[in-house]
C-alpha cells in the first residue's frame, strides 16, 4: 500500500503521540506522509472531545473533507468514534472509523476496507475497548527533541462532566519495562525532553493495585468465607492507608535513573492522586532532571461544585499541595484548570474561583467553558445562560492575566540557564527554563536547537518571557 497521507490531530498530548504513531507505522508499509491534503489519498482526523467546540469544529470539518474531497478516503480516529459513531456516519457515510483502543489495526483497517470487507460487524470491532500499551511502536515524532511517553490509558474517575471517560473507558497502566525500554529508546534516538502524559498521571499504577488488592481478599476469603463483607472492607482500608500508590513514584525515580542527560516533564495529576504521594513527588520534583513544572487541574474552588461534579477532593487539598510545593520549590510554575458555568454554579461559586485565581495566582491557567454533552449526567442539567457563563470567563482570565504576569516580574533582566526545544521561524527559537516557562529568543545562530544556554530576560509577557543570548 504506497499512497501520500495526511494526518489531522487535535487535543491533548497523548493524541499528538498517537499521531505520531500512525505516522510511523503507516510508513513502515511504504506509506508517505505530507502536510498537503490536497495531494493526500487518505486523510487521516485524529479527534478530541474534550470540549464542544473543538468537536463541533471536527464535524464542520469532517464535512468540508467531504465537500472538497468527496472521492478520498477518510478516516476518523481519536475518541470521537468511540462516543459519536452514528452522528460521524450521517456527516459522511463513506468514513471509516478506528478506535482509540486500536491504533496498531491501522493497517487492518484499511486492508478491510480495501477489500470491501470491512462489513458492520467488522467496523464495530474496531470500536470495542481493548487494553492496547501504546509503547515501542514505530513513530515519527513531531519534535526529535521531545519524547511524549504515555503510561497509561483511562482514569478511575467517573465525574459527572466527563465524555472522555466514554471513549478511554477504566484505567489501564502500561508496564513498566516496556516504558523504561521506550524512554530508552527514544534518548538513544536523541531526545532530551521526556514527557510523561496520561488522563491522570498520578492514578497510575492503581489499577495493577487494586488486582493486587483482590489477589489477597481471595486468599483470605478461602479461610474466612463467613466474614467475606467485612473482611473486604477492613482490608481494603488497611491495604490504602498502608500502601499508598507508590506506582508514579518508582516509575519516575527508575526514568530518572537512566543514564542519559535529558529533562523530565509530569503531565496532568489530579489532586486526590497526588495528595497521598505529595512528600514523595516534592522530593522527585528536587531532582535537576525534572522540570519543575506541577499541572494540578482542579475544575473549581467550590467544595459544592466539586462534590457536583463528582470530583474526588476538597479544594483544601488542592490548596495544600500547592502551598507545599511553593514551599519547597519557590519558584515552580504551577498550572491549573477550572470549568466556568457548571450547571450548578452560582455567583457565590464564581466568587471562590476568583478568589483562588488571585491568591495562588497560577501561573497557567487553562479556562473551559462548560461543555454540555448529553452522554454525560451534567448534560441532562438545566444549563446557565451563555451570558452568565461569557462574563464569568472573562473576569476569571482578566484575573489570571494579572497574577501571571505579577509572578513573572521576579525573572526580569535576571540570568537563567534555557534548553532550545524548537525553532518557530527563521530568527526565532523557543526555548524552556527550569521552571518550564517559554523564553523567546531572538537569534541567528543556526546551531542554537537542542542546545542548553543561558539568557537574559528582558521582556516579560502573561505566557511567555523574552530574552538575549549571552
Amino acid at each position: 500500500m504506497k499512497s501520500y497521507i495526511y494526518i489531522e490531530t487535535y487535543g491533548c498530548s497523548a493524541n499528538k503521540n498517537n499521531s505520531e504513531i500512525l505516522k510511523g507505522i503507516l510508513t513502515q508499509l511504504g506509506c508517505k506522509i505530507t502536510n498537503n491534503e490536497k495531494i493526500a489519498e487518505m486523510i487521516i482526523l485524529n479527534t478530541c472531545i474534550v470540549k464542544q467546540k473543538t468537536e463541533n469544529k471536527i464535524k464542520r470539518r469532517i464535512q468540508d473533507i467531504s465537500k472538497q474531497f468527496p472521492n478520498k478516503l477518510l478516516i476518523i480516529t481519536g475518541c470521537m468514534p468511540e462516543t459519536d459513531a452514528k452522528q460521524i456516519k450521517q456527516l459522511n457515510e463513506k468514513t471509516i472509523l478506528l478506535g482509540t483502543h486500536h491504533f496498531k489495526d491501522i493497517i487492518n483497517l484499511i486492508k478491510n476496507y480495501n477489500k470491501n470487507q470491512l462489513t458492520i460487524s467488522k467496523q464495530n470491532q474496531y470500536l470495542n475497548y481493548q487494553e492496547e500499551t501504546k509503547l515501542n511502536l514505530p513513530k515519527i515524532p513531531n519534535n526529535k527533541l521531545i519524547s511524549i511517553t504515555q503510561i497509561s490509558e483511562g482514569c478511575l474517575g467517573n465525574c459527572s462532566f466527563c465524555k472522555v471517560r466514554l471513549a478511554k473507558g477504566k484505567l489501564f497502566s502500561y508496564p513498566e519495562k516496556q516504558i523504561l525500554k521506550s524512554i530508552e529508546n527514544d534518548l538513544k534516538q536523541g531526545a532530551k525532553e521526556i514527557w510523561i502524559t496520561s488522563q491522570d498521571c498520578a492514578n497510575y499504577g492503581m489499577d495493577k493495585n487494586q488486582l493486587e488488592l483482590n489477589s489477597k481478599i481471595s486468599l483470605s476469603s478461602q479461610n474466612k468465607s463467613n466474614e467475606n463483607s467485612s473482611l473486604k472492607s477492613s482490608m481494603n482500608k488497611r491495604y490504602q492507608n498502608k500502601n499508598t500508590n507508590q506506582k508514579l513514584p518508582q516509575l519516575l525515580n527508575k526514568i530518572l535513573n537512566l543514564n542519559h542527560r535529558f529533562k523530565l516533564r509530569l503531565g496532568m495529576s489530579d489532586p486526590n492522586n497526588i495528595y497521598p504521594i505529595l512528600e514523595e513527588l516534592i522530593k522527585i520534583y528536587k531532582n535537576p532532571k525534572v522540570y519543575k513544572f506541577l499541572h494540578i487541574p482542579i475544575q473549581s474552588a467550590s467544595n459544592k461544585i466539586l462534590k457536583d461534579m463528582n470530583r474526588l477532593y476538597k479544594i483544601e487539598q488542592a490548596e495544600k499541595i500547592i502551598k507545599k510545593f511553593r514551599q519547597e520549590i519557590p519558584n515552580i510554575t504551577i498550572a491549573t484548570d477550572i470549568i466556568v458555568g457548571y450547571p450548578t454554579e452560582t455567583k457565590s461559586d464564581h466568587i471562590k474561583n476568583m478568589n483562588f485565581i488571585k491568591k495562588f495566582k497560577p501561573d497557567v491557567f487553562n479556562l473551559s467553558k462548560f461543555s454540555s454533552h448529553k452522554q454525560t449526567p451534567a448534560g441532562k442539567l438545566k444549563q446557565l445562560s451563555p451570558e452568565i457563563i461569557h462574563k464569568r470567563a472573562k473576569e476569571l482570565m482578566q484575573a489570571h492575566r494579572e497574577t501571571a504576569e505579577q509572578n513573572k516580574q521576579k525573572f526580569l533582566n535576571k540570568e537563567i540557564k534555557v534548553f532550545v526545544n524548537k525553532k518557530l521561524s527563521e530568527n526565532l527559537y523557543e526555548a524552556r527554563d527550569n521552571n518550564y516557562n517559554v523564553v523567546l529568543i531572538n537569534s541567528k545562530n543556526k546551531s542554537l536547537l537542542g542546545k542548553n544556554t543561558t539568557t537574559k530576560i528582558k521582556n516579560i509577557g502573561v505566557h511567555h518571557i523574552r530574552a538575549d543570548l549571552i
